[in-house]
């Protein structure tokens, strides 16, 4: 979620540089919203040709970083820092200019209000959440669930893990040895594409996937893994923890843990009075 920004209901994939603090922005997603064009990255390829024809530094002054695509693989994007995005909007003939440069300013003041007090992060990060219609006792969950993954993220940073595909190695074999589901089936058992596996987890699913990582990342304080193989092992272990208390849940409920419910029907994602029923 951090890592992604909203203009008018449009998503923006973005990445904080921590040594410039700085936003980087995906160029193709700006020239989609600025453009509307069905075809941004084309769009965006034509351009760049024309700026570097004309001269111009901003095509040559674009970095790249790995962003999430629409199939959820991570490829070279390429992307500009706030001073190459204003530049971009003087290139691109556009109604959306001026509300966007507003939009822009309004990023960068939140992040550094953000930085100063990271309880604004918090509070945002709910507003966000009411707005898309979840129960409230449902948010509270998610918050506590995002906070415990930053946790874990951060010691396996401590770990030497630094690349997203470890990450995502890493929470797979953790996910899948407490629910039995690698995270590609469970988005599919869910009816998922791109979405936030997380952010169509029900409440129990979200309890058990943070018992899964606060165990990780205690294990892996404890143990100080060196390598990734046995930082593998470390996962599937603090994921084991969650699957015992999946199971003594539907031993005493009577319901299954892992559900189908997704955010489409949000109402459904937190726990209602039921009957015990057979397994």
């Amino acid at each position: 979620m951090s890592n992604i920004k909203i203009f008018n209901d449009k998503q923006i994939r973005t990445s904080w540089d921590d040594e410039k603090e700085e936003w980087l922005f995906s160029v193709v997603d700006i020239v989609g919203v600025l453009t509307d064009s069905p075809n941004p990255r084309k769009y965006w390829s034509v351009l760049k040709t024309r700026l570097k024809k004309e001269g111009s530094e901003l095509a040559t002054n674009c970095s790249q970083l790995k962003l999430q695509s629409a199939d959820g693989k991570f490829y070279n994007q390429d992307v500009l820092d706030t001073k190459g995005i204003f530049r971009l909007i003087q290139s691109i003939p556009s109604p959306k200019a001026e509300p966007f440069k507003v939009w822009l300013a309004q990023v960068g003041s939140e992040r550094l209000d953000e930085i100063a007090d990271p309880e604004k992060a918090m509070q945002r990060g709910v507003e966000y959440y009411r707005v898309k219609g979840y129960p409230e006792e449902w948010i509270t969950q998610r918050m506590m669930a995002i906070k415990i993954r930053k946790d874990l993220t951060a010691e396996w940073q401590e770990r030497g893990i630094t690349q997203e595909k470890d990450y995502a190695i890493l929470t797979n074999e953790m996910t899948k040895a407490w629910s039995g589901l690698g995270i590609k089936e469970y988005k599919n058992l869910k009816n998922l594409k791109k979405e936030n596996l997380r952010d169509n987890m029900t409440d129990i699913e979200l309890v058990l996937n943070m018992l899964a990582e606060v165990t990780t990342t205690t294990l892996s304080k404890q143990e100080q893994p060196t390598t990734f193989a046995d930082n593998k092992k470390v996962a599937r272990r603090g994921g084991s923890v969650a699957k015992n208390a999946k199971l003594d849940y539907e031993k005493e409920t009577g319901i299954k843990a892992i559900s189908t419910v997704n955010a489409d029907n949000k109402n459904l994602l937190t726990v209602k009075k039921t009957k015990k029923r057979k397994l």
